[in-house]
């Protein structure tokens, strides 16, 4: 009887981590396959936006991928990218001098014994007045790297958390529009956009000369063009204006399409 329950162990023993393996490898292949399923579902579909006239009225439709408006909003990855970007905008030019840089004679201001007072040396310790820092700040570098792709994940993580939240306006017709600022702000009213307390980003395509032209004395419009897009000027701002062009030239630069 012994002999009969070692070798029913030693079977056990040999058939259990192979029926782990293998449930292991099923579940590996289940989730690549759930995950192949869900990048075809994205890459196919797209996202249907209004476009507006500058008249602020619904002139039609454009569909935009999915894959770049319609992303999962990852959270976590937009606060990597806002911490970068505010990084690299430090310049870290403050600098102070050591008591080695402050101008001051380098003699012991008195005898070391028999004053009474506390022992000192040079005029430039950090103790007098006019003397040198402590610990002070110094040039440097608070430059951050964040790779390409997650930049753009970043991007498109703000584009569709804007989307969602339905603040994003596509509008046809800016390009022809004249360089008045009376006639931009008009746009801007008709579109809902309240004269004061407004926080709108507008993307343009190319140079886009009148309308910058036009709204550079308007306060609360930025600008930034359709090829040098960041996630933090996205989410910084409350409206997004994308003119109507410029979601061609966003496409062609974000996804190569």
């Amino acid at each position: 009887m012994a002999t009969v329950k070692s070798k029913k162990t030693t079977e056990e023993k040999v058939t259990k981590p192979v029926k782990t393996a293998a449930k292991s490898v099923k579940k590996v292949e289940t989730v690549k396959a759930e995950v192949a399923v869900e990048k075809a579902a994205t890459a196919k579909k797209s996202v249907s936006l209004d476009v507006y006239g500058t008249d602020g009225k619904v002139s039609g439709k454009v569909s935009v991928p999915a894959e770049m408006f319609g992303d999962k909003v990852n959270k976590t990855l937009l606060a990597q990218a806002v911490r970068v970007y505010l990084a690299n905008q430090r310049q870290g030019n403050a600098s102070t001098k050591t008591r080695g840089e402050v101008d001051g004679s380098t003699a012991k201001i008195y005898r070391q014994k028999g004053t009474g007072r506390a022992r000192h040396g040079s005029k430039r310790a950090p103790i007098f007045v006019k003397g040198g820092i402590v610990f002070g700040p110094k040039p440097r570098d608070f430059g951050l790297n964040l790779p390409t792709k997650m930049k753009r994940k970043a991007l498109f993580s703000a584009l569709s958390a804007k989307v969602a939240d339905k603040t994003v306006i596509v509008v046809d017709g800016f390009d022809k529009m004249e360089a008045k600022t009376k006639q931009f702000v008009g746009v801007l009213h008709k579109l809902g956009i309240p004269e004061k307390k407004k926080s709108v980003l507008l993307i343009t395509a190319g140079k886009a000369e009148n309308i910058t032209r036009a709204g550079n004395n308007v306060q609360g419009i930025a600008f930034a063009g359709a090829t040098r897009l960041n996630a933090y000027e996205v989410l910084k701002s409350k409206k997004l204006l994308i003119m109507k062009e410029a979601l061609e030239e966003m496409q062609k630069t974000f996804l190569g399409k």
